[in-house]
């Protein structure tokens, strides 16, 4: 089985399920050792297992994405594990949240939640993440956006505008890493079937009824595969943005 990333460390936060759980096993197929961020340990410990089953490797590093130092601690814990003599290859950034409802709509008590972990959160690992490749002076970043970050919805405009936030964070950190090697790409999901919706506050009324005339949506697993693909890709070449869409999603 071709390994296009045998020998690589990666971080994978929000890995406990959705596209987190997907990437993860993609990565672990490619040949990478895969380190787990999520809160629930226990999901963590079952993906590790059916990794390792797999023949792959994994670490957990459970804790909280928005809190700063777990971040720092699961680069810490990365490199201290890592066989490539303290070097990490890939973090995908990918824990985040959603939010029905536009700015009228949305509850606004969780709107402070929702920055801090798409936006600073996110922002702080991004941070540190660079830092430590820029230094070894090559290294992966993927960063998890949204269709809806790119085409603001009425119907989820306050998580619109934090993903819309995260995409202009990955840009400005690509055009100041890409001189020293550093790769930072900006993924943008149409809907994907997953646990967000329930988390995020969609239902049959809200959600369900609006999707259906777009057919066959996306699984998790097909927002892996793409990670996987520009990962692969010769290191001088770097995409810097995707949009993935169910081929009949017409709007957003």
């Amino acid at each position: 089985m071709d390994k296009p990333l045998y020998g690589k460390t990666a971080i994978v936060t929000g890995a406990s399920s959705g596209i987190g759980y997907a990437t993860a096993i993609r990565l672990a197929k490619a040949g990478s050792a895969v380190v787990l961020q999520a809160r629930r340990e226990e999901k963590l410990q079952d993906l590790a297992s059916k990794i390792k089953a797999m023949g792959g490797k994994a670490l957990v590093a459970a804790g909280d994405a928005t809190n700063p130092s777990n971040s720092d601690a699961l680069l810490d814990k990365t490199l201290q594990w890592t066989e490539a003599g303290s070097k990490v290859d890939i973090v995908v950034v990918n824990a985040g949240r959603g939010l029905a409802g536009g700015v009228l709509t949305s509850d606004e008590s969780a709107w402070r939640e929702v920055f801090e972990l798409n936006v600073l959160g996110a922002g702080h690992l991004m941070r540190i993440a660079a830092s430590k490749m820029v230094a070894q002076k090559g290294g992966d970043i993927v960063v998890l956006g949204s269709n809806v970050g790119r085409n603001i919805s009425p119907f989820s405009g306050f998580y619109g505008s934090s993903k819309f936030a995260v995409g202009a964070l990955a840009e400005a950190l690509r055009r100041e890493v890409c001189p020293h090697g550093v790769r930072v790409s900006l993924v943008m999901p149409g809907i994907v079937l997953s646990e967000f919706q329930k988390t995020a506050g969609y239902n049959e009324e809200n959600f369900g009824k609006g999707v259906a005339q777009f057919g066959k949506l996306l699984e998790p697993d097909d927002i892996a595969a793409g990670i996987v693909w520009l990962l692969s890709l010769p290191g001088h070449v770097n995409v810097n943005e995707i949009m993935i869409r169910p081929t009949g999603q017409n709007y957003p």
